[in-house]
């Protein structure tokens, strides 16, 4: 394989890598050295090291972790319990991916995890540009709240009428039944004021160099009162004739 992750080199001696740094301490990583395990354990790490899984795996051992030695036990585990696992500092180990190729694992780690905090850079960037040109969700969301609290508004309640035995109305009752309707015409002019409001912010986000053009005014109605009718002087002279 022309490259290979997880190998490098503590001093002279070949390692593998278990964890690029250890939580809590990130100057210091899990190795192991595997000329000194057995010949069958070496083939069986060389093997999960050289696997698709291993190359794939941010870490090692999460690898190791789902493999087994020939004699069942689980890899990873049984290095620990035989004491097979060292920390060592970063600084002192180098990576060789390739055989032309090498790196500091602390540098390599520096790298690494500026990539991530890159990478969350780009998501949040790329979901700002693909809200561009829509309403947010947390913008919607407040308006919608805001709609259907002016929606929750209770309507005034309407009065009561009991027609008397001649079955009308007085004028105290007619007034009473006006004042309703007006107390109702004004909370729903409120709520349609509200709602043209929130639908006016929500054009705004979805655009902010939209501009509200007025609706022209109606075109004056020609005076057609007079239209057809023969001039008073006219008429005059018509009758005397």
């Amino acid at each position: 394989m022309a490259f290979m992750k997880h190998i490098g080199k503590h001093g002279d001696r070949k390692i593998c890598i278990l964890f690029r740094q250890v939580p809590g301490e990130d100057h210091m990583a899990l190795v192991i050295y595997p000329e000194t395990l057995p010949a069958h354990w070496q083939q069986a790490v060389q093997t999960v090291v050289e696997s698709e899984i291993a190359q794939q795996a941010e870490e090692l051992a999460d690898a190791l972790h789902r493999n087994f030695l020939p004699d069942g036990r689980p890899i990873l585990e049984t290095l620990h319990q035989e004491r097979m696992i060292k920390k060592v500092r970063t600084s002192d180990i180098i990576v060789t991916p390739t055989a032309q190729s090498k790196i500091r694992l602390d540098e390599l780690n520096k790298m690494l995890n500026e990539m991530k905090l890159g990478e969350a850079a780009i998501k949040k960037m790329a979901d700002n540009d693909a809200s561009r040109g829509m309403v947010a969700p947390e913008v919607k969301r407040k308006a919608e709240a805001e709609y259907k609290a002016s929606q929750a508004q209770p309507a005034p309640a309407a009065p009561k009428f009991q027609a008397p035995q001649d079955g009308a109305l007085s004028d105290r009752d007619i007034a009473a039944n006006m004042v309703f309707q007006a107390k109702k015409m004004e909370t729903e002019a409120k709520q349609m004021i509200a709602e043209a409001a929130r639908m006016k912010k929500q054009a705004q986000t979805m655009d902010p160099n939209v501009v509200a053009k007025e609706a022209p005014a109606p075109a004056a109605k020609a005076d057609t009162s007079k239209r057809g009718r023969p001039s008073k002087t006219k008429a005059v002279a018509d009758a005397t004739q």
